[in-house]
């Protein structure tokens, strides 16, 4: 069909109005935002650490922990909310590539053997073999429109699975922290019933020998089942904690088992950086702001819908009566032209979708700034946080040192017969208490620090995000 010159002057022409064409609808910028020159919560908060120390990709290695290191791996090739959005990444990239085949033309071809009569008309059977070119041009870039608006969601997909995939990266540091925090907290209060239960035979031996009461032995006996009870009551959260844990690694619970480990993670320094960087590290910022791109094509699309559409095509084939002379050269058919449509009335139906994509892009927009503001937000209060709990921290390992001090006088006394074992109990209440807020401050600050990775991105960036999106589909199939 290409040999024949009337084709070869439509291909020609079509070429020619590709190049000719233009789209419609308004030029992508990216919305305008004020961003602080730097975060409110660190003015007063510096970290003596260099800037090579923000954690990139295996952000949860700050914390010194193989166990860790070894269970957060897990994630990439187990959890099915990450094989969803990884999924989702390779459907927008097959929309992508289809809306891309739009500027290609259409080729079909077509075999026909038709027998017909009737009446008192003889049957005749009729052979035929064709092929037809079909192309519309993208005069009004519709076409191309849709293209950019197929990328620009296909980048905010990439960005969405960097985002599933920090997320769940975050909520199994912070499950296997707390989880450490509570291995810790049953080691003091079994360590510390071993001290009460000391402290019980004490009382016992100066009951027997007329030195103390019946109630200091009662009062004795009820710290330390008070206090093994708490103890027994930590392993209700830790075995959620650890059941959180197993489904996040695509397992179920009844297949691990994390033995009890006294808290060891330790608290990493992070280095703010300035507030216009978290919006390159942030994957739900940029898919926000892809998605503003994607919308702001689609008033093109929408537009381009206003206006005339122009397509050439042409066909050629071969067809005859007879079997014998079906594929011979007196057998050849050929057609070709040009088809302009235009609607002339719809009672407004299109100019209505217009109205539609252009709402529906600013509501993008206001989707994006809500999406840096909340960042934002999230930045401030975990180095809120962090600073606070710092100071917190300081002066509650004070109050730890004055409580075992205070214990230590008041066991001497009781020893000597100065107070009674009640002044004990509560010393010992005091110590125990301010020794598990004490621990709660750093699983709190270790918290924090999580939290604050996640809030300024973790270790994602465009190009990471898009290769982890491309491998991992692949390896999802």
């Amino acid at each position: 069909m290409a040999r024949n010159p009337r084709l070869r002057t439509v291909l020609a022409v079509a070429a020619a109005l590709q190049l000719a064409a233009c789209a419609v609808g308004p030029a992508y910028q990216r919305p305008p935002l004020v961003t602080p020159p730097a975060y409110q919560a660190s003015k007063d908060w510096k970290i003596a650490a260099p800037a090579d120390a923000v954690p990139r990709g295996k952000w949860w290695m700050i914390f010194r922990d193989p166990l860790l290191d070894a269970l957060a791996q897990d994630i990439e090739t187990s959890n099915q909310d990450l094989r969803f959005a990884e999924a989702q990444f390779r459907r927008a990239q097959a929309l992508t590539r289809q809306a891309r085949a739009g500027l290609m033309p259409t080729v079909t071809g077509d075999v026909s053997v038709t027998r017909s009569g009737g009446g008192r008309r003889d049957s005749a059977t009729n052979y035929d073999v064709s092929g037809r070119v079909s192309w519309d041009a993208d005069l009004w870039g519709r076409v191309r429109k849709s293209i950019e608006a197929g990328a620009a969601t296909e980048a905010a997909s990439a960005a969405d699975l960097a985002s599933v995939r920090l997320a769940l990266q975050s909520e199994l540091v912070l499950s296997y922290l707390q989880m450490r925090v509570l291995d810790s907290q049953r080691q003091l209060l079994d360590e510390t019933a071993e001290a009460f239960a000391k402290s019980l035979q004490l009382t016992r031996n100066r009951y027997q020998a007329g030195l103390a009461g019946r109630v200091d032995v009662a009062q004795a006996e009820a710290q330390l089942k008070s206090t093994q009870a708490q103890a027994i009551d930590t392993g209700v959260q830790r075995a959620q904690f650890e059941n959180a844990i197993a489904v996040l690694r695509g397992r179920a619970p009844a297949e691990q088992a994390i033995a009890p480990v006294p808290l060891k993670a330790a608290l990493p320094s992070i280095p703010a950086g300035v507030p216009s960087a978290l919006l390159e590290r942030r994957p739900d910022i940029a898919a926000a702001e892809r998605r503003v791109a994607a919308a702001n094509a689609q008033i093109g699309v929408a537009m381009a819908a206003m206006y005339p559409s122009l397509t050439l095509s042409a066909s050629a084939g071969l067809a005859s009566s007879s079997f014998a002379n079906w594929l011979s050269l007196p057998s050849r058919v050929w057609a070709f032209g040009p088809a302009l449509a235009q609607t002339l009335f719809d009672a407004g139906a299109r100019r209505a979708v217009t109205d539609q994509a252009i709402a529906a892009h600013e509501a993008t927009i206001a989707t994006y700034r809500q999406t840096v503001l909340g960042a934002f937000q999230e930045v401030e209060d975990n180095l809120s946080a962090l600073r606070i709990l710092e100071q917190e921290a300081v002066v509650q390992a004070d109050a730890v040192t004055a409580a075992r001090q205070a214990l230590e006088l008041t066991t001497n006394q009781y020893k000597a017969g100065i107070v009674s074992y009640l002044n004990v109990v509560s010393a010992q209440t005091t110590l125990l208490n301010n020794e598990r807020t004490a621990l709660s401050l750093l699983g709190r600050r270790l918290t924090a620090a999580a939290q604050l990775v996640r809030a300024l991105g973790g270790g994602w960036t465009v190009e990471q995000a898009q290769a982890d999106g491309a491998g991992g589909g692949a390896a999802a199939k």
